[in-house]
């Protein structure tokens, strides 16, 4: 157990895990996790090829050029750089090559903004990988760990998310478990297709429509089953490591009517005022959303089972539409009678306040709108 900045804790659990290839590019709040990796290297700290790219479109090139060649990579971007890397990440994802890149959320442009919401990831929900988010720095950690065993074990790509600045620049206590510990969990990556020009592979050929259309109903389809892997991967896990990871995780009253659902750090905040209100005999749950994809619809549906009033809270917003996750949760729902209002809170940084979260158990029972932006 060690304290440490969060952008440090995640650079020693990806050194540990033991890369061959790390490429990035410098943005906030990124930043920090590759400049780490960086004088992990320059210490002579770590085994890994670390290669400088002139931008995010490149860092997500060259580790995917490496990822081809059969070796373990990583990299990490936020905001504009996660956009910039938009043609490969599918491309990536199309290929069906093993990789885990971190983004550190960070609101996009325009108006330029450097802080935190999760509108960067979220635009990225559809481009073909798995995406993780985390609540703490340890949580963060861990799903690094997972998402390489998960990635490696069914060759679909795994975006692992958690805020920028409230996570990767807070320091918290953090266990990082050593490389030994982790290769119990996660053994020797060995790929299951590599270019060699003495036995040549065709990496995302072109197709026709007579077969474009088969080759993206597969890769739907892996998504959508990866769940069992990644929940059998996620009880190996706590067998090893000791602590549970889950695709969600519901906190509070199991019997609450009116239940808080939210993904990230935010939970955190949320859980106090379910504390607080348990305190004066009002009944509230918490249910933390950890994939969005592929999204966990059974889990959710018995989760909410008897909730009558679903507050969805989103640090992003489908702009002329609602939260993105309030959508995953009202197609989930769907032709339960179940009241689901979205929520969107904290775009740009905006701190969200206890104050914030009371207000929206105490009023969504009047509440008659689709969606409510509360910025105060």
């Amino acid at each position: 157990m060690q304290i440490l900045e969060g952008s440090r804790a995640i650079a020693e659990t990806i050194n540990n895990i033991r890369p061959e290839v790390v490429s990035a590019y410098p943005i906030t709040p990124q930043t920090h996790i590759v400049e780490d990796l960086a004088k992990l290297k320059a210490d002579g700290l770590a085994d890994y090829e670390y290669v400088r790219a002139e931008s995010e479109f490149a860092a997500i090139s060259i580790v995917e050029g490496a990822a081809a060649m059969g070796v373990r990579t990583y990299t990490a971007t936020s905001s504009q750089g996660l956009l910039l890397m938009t043609e490969v990440l599918f491309n990536v994802a199309g290929m069906r090559l093993p990789m885990v890149l971190t983004c550190a959320n960070r609101a996009v442009s325009a108006p330029i903004n450097i802080w935190n919401d999760q509108q960067d990831a979220v635009t990225m929900r559809d481009s073909g990988w798995l995406m993780l988010f985390g609540e703490n720095n340890q949580e963060v950690c861990d799903l690094h760990i997972l998402a390489y065993k998960v990635t490696e074990k069914l060759a679909l790509p795994v975006m692992v998310n958690l805020d920028g600045f409230v996570l990767t620049h807070v320091v918290e206590p953090v266990e990082i478990e050593s490389p030994a510990k982790i290769k119990k969990f996660l053994p020797r990556y060995k790929p299951q297709a590599v270019l060699d020009v003495k036995k040549p592979l065709t990496f995302g050929a072109f197709a026709t429509s007579a077969h474009y259309f088969e080759i993206r109903q597969e890769l739907h389809d892996d998504i959508v089953n990866s769940q069992k892997v990644i929940k059998s991967e996620m009880k190996k896990f706590k067998e090893i490591f000791g602590r549970q990871l889950g695709l969600i995780e519901y906190y509070g009253d199991k019997n609450a009517e009116i239940v808080i659902v939210a993904m990230g750090s935010v939970i955190g905040t949320i859980k106090d005022v379910a504390d607080k209100l348990k305190k004066s005999g009002k009944k509230i749950g918490v249910l933390k959303v950890v994939s969005l994809r592929p999204f966990p619809d059974e889990e959710i549906i018995k989760a909410l089972i008897k909730a009558k009033n679903i507050a969805v809270i989103d640090k992003s917003v489908s702009l002329g539409t609602e939260g993105i996750l309030a959508t995953e949760i009202r197609r989930a729902l769907y032709g339960d009678k179940k009241k689901v209002v979205s929520y969107v809170l904290g775009l740009g940084g905006r701190d969200i306040t206890e104050k914030m979260v009371e207000g929206i158990y105490n009023g969504i029972k009047k509440e008659n709108r689709k969606v409510v932006f509360v910025g105060k």
